[in-house]
């Protein structure tokens, strides 16, 4: 049975994952001629198997804490970003580091440290656990709130109603985060938050004017065209949200 194959555009890494890979590329490339000592990094840089086993290969190293980078070594901090926290331990290690945090999640971290000092409550719309999250929370974490689902949004408690403020997690789509926003909103009228908002528009398409130019909005437009939609994935990521749009729009959408 013969088929046809169509692939989505845009699809591949955003600017932010193509620059913390670069940053490993060139401290790799940038040690001594015979200095092989590895380049630590906090974090896999990229949810793709492919790419992770070649910097791996020429010596990088990923690890989940800092305490796995031996005092003094090289290490760069992936494109999720991190807390003060893990600053602080990276100086009291010595390590030299490289900070490939995306330059849209340094924005968000900003965000949250000018709310908290104007006494601000801030609620994360996020997922717990995410590397992102961590580093956010991390900034204020006496005031900051998650906010996971609509469900959360409904029950979450401030102290002041009349000072809070908003921001989300980069990695989700407008389509997670628009019906919890809208639940904030209604709740606490007078929140504030990212007149631009803090989507990724390589997920979202917003960066780039519209919606439909996202990751998201390319596999929408598949799912109108196909029977079935295969979505290429590395084993820790979790982009089930846009086989859900693909379900959405009458293709059968799989992970692969």
């Amino acid at each position: 049975m013969s088929f046809v194959v169509l692939l989505a555009a845009p699809r591949g890494f955003c600017a932010g994952v193509e620059r913390a890979i670069r940053t490993v590329e060139l401290a790799l490339d940038g040690r001594a001629p015979g200095d092989e000592r590895p380049v630590y990094v906090r974090h896999e840089i990229v949810h793709n198997k492919v790419v992770v086993d070649d910097l791996r290969a020429r010596g990088a190293v990923f690890v989940e804490d800092t305490s796995e980078i031996p005092t003094g070594a090289t290490a760069v901090f992936s494109a999720h970003g991190i807390s003060p926290r893990v600053r602080d331990e990276a100086v009291v290690r010595g390590l030299v580091t490289l900070d490939a945090t995306c330059p849209l999640v340094s924005r968000v971290h900003a965000a949250v440290l000018r709310y908290a000092g104007r006494g601000y409550t801030i609620l994360f719309v996020g997922h717990a656990g995410h590397p992102e999250v961590e580093g956010v929370m991390g900034e204020a974490p006496d005031q900051v709130k998650l906010v996971q689902t609509a469900a959360d949004a409904e029950r979450i408690e401030v102290a002041d109603p009349t000072r809070v403020a908003y921001a989300t997690q980069t990695t989700l789509s407008l389509d997670d985060v628009s019906a919890i926003v809208d639940t904030l909103r209604r709740r606490f009228p007078a929140m504030v938050g990212p007149e631009a908002g803090d989507v990724c528009y390589a997920t979202s398409g917003a960066g780039a004017g519209s919606a439909a130019r996202g990751r998201r909005g390319a596999g929408a437009r598949l799912a109108q065209l196909v029977q079935l939609e295969s979505l290429a994935r590395g084993g820790r990521d979790g982009r089930c949200a846009w086989v859900s749009t693909g379900n959405c729009r009458g293709a059968r959408s799989q992970l692969a």
